[in-house]
C-alpha cells in the first residue's frame, strides 16, 4: 500500500550518523507505543483506525446522509485540523472539477472558518442564497475566532431561510462531549452531534468525525479510508528497521544532523496539493518548538519547477524532498499527433500524459540528486480511499516519531497561544486592558 525509498538520501548520511538515527528512531517508537512520553494524553489517534466500529461509521454515513437529502451545498466550518484534514481527503478524491459537472450525485462541500477574509465570507454567503444549504460546524470550545465568526454568519442566514426549527436540522455540530460553549448551543438548538475525542489532538482527527462525515457528505468511502489507515497502523506498530514510520522519521534526522534544515514534501498529483498543507500543520506545528525542528514546505511539481526549480537547483544546500508519487492514473489521455508539429511534440504523440509526467518526475529527481539535494521517495501504488488512509496515518505516525527523537512534545502547540492574546487586546475584548496598551505602545515603536 506505501513503499518507501530511501538509497538516494542515503548517499548523504554518513553510515554510523544513519544507523545511529535508525536505533533512536525506534527507541522513540517505544515511547510512543508504550504512551510514557511527553503528551502522552493526547494518543487517542494512535490506535484509532483498528478501533473504529461499523455502528460508528453508520452513525456517520446516516447524518451524512441525511444532510445530502437536504442541501446542494454544505458548509463545513473549521480551522487547522478540523479544516485541513477532510479538504485534502476530499480534494484527493474529487473530480478536479466537480463544481462544474452538471449530474452531481453528492453536495458540494465547501469550507469556511479558516480565515477572517471579509470578501471571502461575504462572497460565500452570496453564493449560497438561491442554494439548499446545511453546515457542518467543528469546533472542541466554540470559540475558536475564525470558526465562530463563520458559524455566526451561516447560523443567521439558515435561520433566516428556513427557521429556527428548520435550521436545526440543518446543523450538525463535532465538539466537546459535554462542555463549551458549541456543546451549549447544539444542546439548547437540538442540533444532531458528534464528539471530538479529549485524547485526539486537531492535527491528528482527520479519522475522527471531523473528518470522516465531510468526506462522507462528499461521497466517499469512509470505510475504505478508515480500513487504509488500519491496515498502515498495524504495518507501523512493528519494532523494526524495516517499519516505514521508523525508516522516514530516521532519515529525516539523519538529514537535519547534516544541516538539511528544510523538508519539501513534492507530489506530482494536483490532487495531492492539500495533502501537503494537511502535512505541513502536521509537522509544523508537532516539532517547531525551543527553537527546534526541520520546517515543513510544499511544491507541486511540474508547474512549481517553473517558479522555484531555480531555486531547488542551484540555491543553498539546506533543503531535502520527500516525494509522494502516485501510480495508476485512471483516464488513459494520450497525446494527439499533429500535422503541423509547430510545437515540436509529435515525437511524444501517442504517449499517455501520465508518462510524460512520470518522465519529468524522474528527471527531476536526477537532476536534484546530482544538484545536491536527498530525496526520499514514498510510492503510492494508487490514488484511493484506502491508499489515503494508510498515507494520511503513516505520516501521523512517523510524525510522533519524529517529534520523540526531536525531544519537544509532539502534541501541544504553546505557541500558537501569542498571535490570539495580541489580536484579543488589539480589539479591546474584555479583560485584555493591560496588554492592549503594552501592544499599541510597542506597535508604534515598531511601525
Amino acid at each position: 500500500m506505501l513503499t518507501i525509498h530511501l538509497k538516494s538520501a542515503a548517499a548523504f548520511v554518513p553510515e554510523k550518523e544513519w544507523a545511529a538515527q535508525q536505533e533512536k528512531a525506534l527507541q522513540a517508537l517505544d515511547t510512543l507505543e508504550s504512551r510514557t512520553g511527553k503528551g502522552n494524553a493526547f494518543l487517542g489517534w494512535l490506535h484509532l483506525p483498528s478501533s473504529i466500529t461499523d455502528g460508528q461509521l453508520a452513525a456517520v454515513q446516516t447524518v451524512a446522509a441525511q444532510l445530502a437529502g437536504r442541501a446542494e451545498i454544505v458548509v463545513v466550518i473549521g480551522i487547522g485540523g478540523s479544516y485541513l484534514g477532510a479538504k485534502a481527503i476530499i480534494e484527493a478524491l474529487s473530480h478536479h472539477f466537480a463544481s462544474l459537472l452538471p449530474d452531481r450525485r453528492h453536495p458540494l462541500v465547501v469550507f469556511a472558518g479558516q480565515n477572517i477574509g471579509e470578501d471571502y465570507l461575504a462572497e460565500l454567503l452570496e453564493a449560497l442564497q438561491t442554494r439548499e444549504t446545511a453546515c457542518i460546524v467543528i469546533s472542541k470550545s466554540g470559540t475558536t475566532t475564525e470558526p465562530a465568526i463563520a458559524f455566526r454568519l451561516l447560523k443567521r442566514r439558515l435561520e433566516e431561510q428556513y427557521g429556527k426549527a428548520g435550521a436545526k436540522d440543518r446543523i450538525v455540530a463535532i465538539t466537546d462531549a459535554s462542555r463549551g460553549a458549541l456543546r451549549t448551543l447544539a444542546a439548547q438548538e437540538g442540533y444532531a452531534t458528534f464528539v471530538i475525542p479529549d485524547d485526539v489532538g486537531g492535527r491528528f482527527s482527520a479519522l475522527t468525525p471531523v473528518g470522516l462525515l465531510p468526506v462522507a457528505v462528499a461521497g466517499f468511502d469512509i470505510a475504505a479510508l478508515v480500513a487504509g489507515a488500519a491496515a498502515m497502523s498495524r504495518i507501523t506498530s512493528e519494532r523494526s528497521v524495516n517499519n516505514p514510520a521508523v525508516q522516514y522519521a530516521a532519515m529525516r534526522h539523519a538529514l537535519y544532523a547534516q544541516g538539511k534544515k528544510i523538508e519539501a514534501l513534492v507530489n506530482y498529483h494536483p490532487k495531492m496539493h492539500y495533502v501537503t498543507e494537511w502535512w505541513k500543520q502536521l509537522f509544523g506545528e508537532s516539532e517547531g518548538k525551543e527553537h527546534k525542528g526541520i520546517f515543513p514546505a510544499g511544491v507541486d511539481f511540474t508547474g512549481d519547477l517553473h517558479s522555484m526549480g531555480q531555486y531547488l537547483q542551484e540555491g543553498e544546500r539546506s533543503i531535502f524532498e520527500t516525494v509522494v508519487s502516485v501510480g495508476n492514473e485512471r483516464s488513459g489521455l494520450t497525446i494527439p499527433a499533429d500535422d503541423q508539429d509547430l510545437d515540436r511534440l509529435n515525437f511524444i504523440a501517442g504517449k499517455r500524459i501520465s508518462e510524460c509526467n512520470r518522465m519529468a518526475e524522474w528527471g527531476t529527481w536526477l537532476a536534484h540528486v546530482e544538484g545536491g539535494i536527498p530525496v526520499i521517495r514514498i510510492e503510492l501504488p494508487q490514488l484511493d480511499a484506502y491508499a489515503l488512509g494508510g498515507l494520511l496515518y503513516f505520516f501521523e505516525k512517523a510524525c510522533g516519531i519524529s517529534g520523540y527523537m526531536l525531544g519537544v512534545n509532539p502534541f501541544d502547540q504553546p505557541g500558537v497561544e501569542a498571535y490570539k492574546n495580541n489580536m484579543f487586546a488589539l480589539l479591546g475584548k474584555p479583560g485584555y486592558e493591560t496588554q492592549t496598551h503594552r501592544i499599541r505602545e510597542t506597535l508604534k515603536r515598531l511601525q
